[in-house]
């Protein structure tokens, strides 16, 4: 089971709102470096807000994708295509379902 989370809400900078969305779809192929992670999503609520969510069933996964390459990568660009401050919250995974 899982019993650890990351969630992220993004807002994309005005006029950045496509090149936000292709930079989070690029970023699952980033995901291989990561056997720790159990689930990631990258999500889309309206035209210029997104969120990112992570599963892990350790702390150990959560930290290190949050060391890792996907993590890396969002600090690298965060300033060019999101506004206002970074907010990683590490939610405690009370129930899950993955199917296989």
């Amino acid at each position: 089971m899982t019993k650890f989370a990351i969630f992220i809400q993004l807002k994309a900078k005005a006029g950045k709102e496509q090149e936000a969305a292709a930079f989070l779809q690029s970023a699952q192929g980033l995901l291989q470096h990561e056997p720790l992670t159990i689930a990631w999503f990258a999500v889309r609520f309206d035209q210029s807000t997104f969120g990112i969510f992570d599963a892990f069933e350790e702390e150990e996964g959560r930290q290190a994708h949050l060391n890792g390459s996907i993590a890396a990568a969002l600090m690298a660009k965060y300033d060019e295509l999101f506004e206002g401050p970074l907010e990683i919250r590490q939610p405690e995974v009370l129930a899950d379902r993955l199917l296989a």
